[in-house]
């Protein structure tokens, strides 16, 4: 699908999926101790297979059938970029069962910086020392709110300093998904990555299910299909918001997540960031930015 090139329509797709991601991860977050998070991950990805299926169909066509969109020579990639997705959910998801949203947003706000990181041996990219700059004040950004939260005391229990760890963990595992698809890009469609990635990601969560498995209420059953749905509707408004304008001009909207994280955070569980949390993560959205700026001046220079 051709590039739009309609910005307010992608501020506005962005900013929607943006605010029902965070919804979504209200209602993770009020399943903690209930449901397990694997079993929560199963029913974000499999509800939410339906909604990329309708996506894939209308991008290449309503005849075109499912086997000639997943024809790949490169499924050993396919298989890691949704093994590491995989990783990168389980961290979120466990990460929001002990953390607030605010601090939970804002550490899984780090990917960027380890896009970065991985680049060099991955791509075999060179960073310079603006880059690294901006990459050292992102981890202080994480340090200043692990230790806001009492991470580095003993004040914190032990679930929650482990939730610090996953989240942070989390951008690892983004990262390198996020390298897997640059890496697939160069031979694959975007429609059989994303196919790929849901299929092979219900798939590997299903493996899992039988161990952790939990008979949930009604009320639970109808909160985890609210969970895939909204995942897979947020996603969808995602995937047109990129469709619609360049990545340099919708990034920024992008961290209005952490904004609902706040709000939402307030409002359903009374929990208020503190000072520390406000610092460390204006101190990972400023450097992540501020890497996107040096990649659109490095991506110009090579033009």
């Amino acid at each position: 699908m051709p590039l739009r090139h309609d910005l307010r329509r992608g501020i506005i797709f962005m900013l929607s999926a943006c605010a029902l991601f965070a919804f979504m991860s209200v209602l993770v977050k009020s399943l903690a101790g209930r449901v397990p998070f694997q079993e929560q991950m199963f029913f974000r990805s499999a509800f939410a297979l339906p909604v990329v299926a309708l996506i894939v169909l209308r991008r290449t066509g309503f005849g075109t059938g499912f086997t000639t969109v997943l024809k790949t020579k490169r499924f050993g990639g396919h298989l890691v970029r949704a093994a590491s997705g995989v990783c990168a959910t389980a961290c979120s998801f466990y990460a929001l069962g002990v953390l607030p949203l605010a601090e939970h947003q804002a550490l899984t706000n780090a990917t960027p910086l380890f896009v970065t990181i991985l680049s060099i041996p991955f791509l075999g990219e060179k960073v310079g020392l603006h880059r690294a700059g901006a990459v050292l004040a992102g981890f202080l950004g994480i340090l200043i709110i692990a230790f806001g939260q009492g991470a580095f005391t003993g004040d914190y229990g032990g679930a929650a300093r482990m939730g610090i760890i996953a989240a942070t963990t989390h951008g690892i595992f983004s990262a390198i998904t996020t390298l897997m698809v640059r890496s697939l890009s160069a031979t694959e469609a975007s429609t059989t990555i994303v196919l790929w990635q849901s299929l092979l990601m219900t798939a590997i969560i299903g493996l899992a299910l039988p161990f952790v498995w939990v008979t949930p209420s009604w009320q639970d059953m109808l909160i985890l299909m609210a969970i895939g749905t909204l995942g897979g509707v947020a996603q969808t408004l995602l995937t047109e918001a990129w469709a619609s304008a360049q990545v340099s001009a919708l990034a920024p909207y992008s961290y209005s997540s952490l904004l609902w994280a706040i709000l939402f955070g307030m409002v359903f569980f009374g929990d208020v960031p503190s000072l520390w949390t406000m610092a460390g993560a204006s101190a990972i959205v400023a450097a992540s930015l501020y890497i996107m700026h040096r990649e659109l001046l490095r991506g110009r220079k090579k033009s």
